[in-house]
């Protein structure tokens, strides 16, 4: 059963200056925009002719390869590239297709063409206007990479509200690793005591910014349990829905 948020202590609003969020799968909805964009390409590439007749299924396999490619990149074990076009191709090889000119077409049109896409989690417009009219400054930390990044901030309306976007491709590190919060710190000219992360993933936001020093806001946006880190405490806070920040800041 889903505990309410206010069973956890809210911090001082007037600790924190700067707000460190995550773009994808926090605020601007990968799953929901990476569907639209596989329905589009599962038409204009034909892949039903192709022996891919359950859409719903193709798209759950991209997920799945997508999310343990983004973790062997993370650590280290494969380069940009290789996510890329991997990603399509083991989501083609489950229906035993082999075609790597489709899967490089998919890869190609899938980066021209995800980035476009607008759908955001409910409450984003609301929150963000909300912690600008307060005086916070507004940053973000992604290891998506920076064209991309910065593409979807630019279509889906959020590019105005942040000072300082950090990618990992520009800031050559990638959460969790402490560099790239050190390095975020440093481009917003704040320290840790005085910023909060703001993110879904616990084991890549959370935990990363626990161990650079950072408060935390769990986002956790499958309506779970509150969620205990790997050494057994807990995030500074948890919320189950953007609209519940707002109580805490």
């Amino acid at each position: 059963m889903t505990q309410p948020y206010n069973l956890y202590p809210l911090s001082d609003s007037l600790r924190y200056r700067h707000l460190f969020f995550d773009l994808d799968h926090t605020l601007w909805d990968f799953e929901a925009n990476a569907r639209a964009t596989l329905v589009q390409l599962y038409e204009e590439l034909n892949l039903q002719q192709l022996g891919i007749t359950d859409f719903d299924l193709f798209y759950r396999q991209y997920l799945e390869h997508n999310e343990k490619l983004w973790d062997r990149y993370r650590k280290g074990f494969i380069k940009q590239e290789e996510l890329r076009i991997k990603r399509m191709r083991l989501a083609l090889l489950d229906f035993g297709v082999v075609n790597e000119p489709v899967a490089a077409a998919m890869n190609v049109r899938f980066l021209d063409l995800l980035p476009t896409r607008t759908i955001l989690f409910p409450h984003t417009i609301e929150l963000l206007d909300y912690l600008q009219q307060k005086g916070y400054e507004l940053h973000l930390i992604t290891n998506g990479f920076e064209k991309t990044q910065h593409s979807k901030l630019q279509y889906s309306g959020l590019a105005p509200y942040f000072s300082v976007v950090i990618t990992s491709e520009g800031s050559g590190s990638l959460k969790p690793r402490p560099e790239i919060f050190a390095y975020a710190l440093q481009q917003a000219g704040t320290t840790r005591e005085h910023s909060i992360m703001i993110g879904d993933t616990l084991e890549v936001d959370i935990e990363g910014a626990k161990n650079a020093g950072l408060d935390q806001i769990h986002v956790n946006h499958l309506n779970k349990e509150r969620i205990a880190l790997p050494d057994g405490s807990y995030p500074t806070h948890t919320v189950f829905s953007l609209q519940e920040i707002m109580k805490i800041l």
